[in-house]
């Protein structure tokens, strides 16, 4: 008999088994890996880790392989709206029935041990993956990478998009630091491509130790803007002409770039074609990032939520919105790096308006009007009961040819799109 008959109620309470909400590791996923699948039945794979930029590379990948033909599971987080967006197999978000099958079999393989949250989704999706035959799975790192649930899984190709601080109690302190944990997902023999500019010298060291075949934006591949478009190159191949990615920002061509190259890394034994690559381009979607909603007062919204993020934005902003007067809906979790994030994008922002969230995490109202006067910043309103209150306030005050923005986390764009 099932423990539970909805997903909320396995979800609530996989919330409380374990005792520490991140605990990382590898050996309690592991095992209980090998006890749902004793053969190790694994599609082609690849992991996809770094600070930003992740989720934006899987939904490339997504697209292109979908676009070839190919019956792809995608497992991404956090999710934005629904648990079940964590989990997608032919683009389609998996079913409540069949995840809760997935955490029945997990929870009778586990015996005495505890699971955390994230180690139940990541399990119940590649259980999800192997029992529906997918082509290839494609893995998105949770938090760092080397001792991160996805890691049990030995990936056929490897994208690391970027490196920067964030989530220091775990990942350390220094971008060498977080460059170490990225790179061990890396593999012996197994291809890696790096979409950083500049790279940790910790996570070249640690590609040297592991004899693992780096390939570098700049150096092994590139891109070039082009009127109207842009190319590609890799090796001995060059794709020109290529359509704009479907999603917005300049950091958008890295990502493309780094997945064009993992994808040709894994050519022998999935092959796509140039027409795919081309399509899968132009349809690629994803919430949050970078996400206008038309109406009489366009909504941007966007998920960055770490000073490297959060530059990005600005330069979106000031190459699409220069001149507009923007009004920031915004909120961020306490441990992240607030007083950078306003720093760096104060400039361009005319009026806040800080939204409360439920989220246990969530930096208090105090503790975010203090980074905005170490900031020496004005013109910012609190006081709201909820993230509608604080969202209507900034309607009340723009006007047809301004912009509001939504920004700062997943959970706040979230409150956004299920109040829609």
């Amino acid at each position: 008999m099932a423990r539970f008959d909805s997903l909320q109620g396995w979800l609530r309470w996989q919330e409380g088994l374990h005792p520490r909400v991140i605990d990382m590791g590898l050996d309690r996923a592991a095992g209980v890996y090998q006890q749902l699948n004793p053969d190790n039945v694994k599609p082609p794979t690849i992991t996809v880790a770094g600070t930003n930029g992740k989720g934006s590379c899987i939904a490339f990948l997504e697209a292109i392989y979908r676009a070839q033909g190919y019956k792809v599971g995608a497992y991404t987080s956090p999710h934005i709206l629904k648990y079940n967006e964590r989990i997608k197999i032919d683009g389609q978000p998996v079913a409540d029935d069949l995840i809760c099958s997935a955490f029945e079999r997990i929870d009778a393989a586990r015996g005495e041990a505890t699971l955390s949250y994230f180690e139940f989704g990541t399990l119940a999706a590649l259980d999800l993956f192997w029992r529906s035959k997918v082509d290839v799975q494609l893995l998105e790192v949770g938090l760092g990478g080397r001792l991160d649930a996805v890691n049990i899984i030995d990936a056929d190709a490897a994208i690391v998009t970027s490196i920067c601080i964030d989530h220091v109690d775990w990942l350390g302190e220094t971008r060498e630091a977080i460059g170490q944990e990225k790179a061990g997902i890396f593999r012996s023999g197994v291809p890696a491509v790096i979409g950083d500019t500049d790279p940790p010298q910790s996570l070249l060291a640690v590609a040297r130790q592991k004899h693992t075949p780096l390939l570098r934006i700049g150096d092994d591949f590139g891109y070039r803007k082009t009127d109207g478009g842009w190319e590609w190159r890799y090796a001995d191949r060059l794709l020109t002409q290529l359509p704009l990615p479907a999603l917005q920002g300049e950091h958008q061509f890295r990502n493309a770039a780094s997945v064009l190259t993992a994808i040709s890394t894994l050519a022998e034994r999935l092959p796509v074609s140039e027409q795919a690559m081309r399509q899968g381009l132009t349809e690629v979607k994803l919430s949050g990032r970078f996400q206008l909603i038309d109406s009489d007062i366009p909504v941007l919204l966007d998920v960055g939520h770490n000073p490297q993020a959060v530059r990005t934005l600005l330069e979106y902003l000031q190459q699409h919105y220069a001149g507009v007067k923007i009004h920031a809906v915004f909120a961020m979790m306490q441990d992240k790096d607030i007083s950078g994030v306003i720093k760096i994008i104060s400039p361009v922002i005319s009026a806040w308006y800080l939204a409360p969230l439920s989220n246990p995490r969530a930096a208090s109202e105090a503790m975010v009007k203090q980074c905005f006067n170490d900031n020496q910043v004005d013109h910012v309103t609190g006081g709201f009961a909820n993230f509608s209150e604080a969202f209507s306030a900034a309607q009340q005050q723009a006007k047809q040819d301004e912009l509001i923005l939504v920004f700062g986390s997943f959970f706040l764009v979230s409150e956004y799109l299920a109040s829609c």
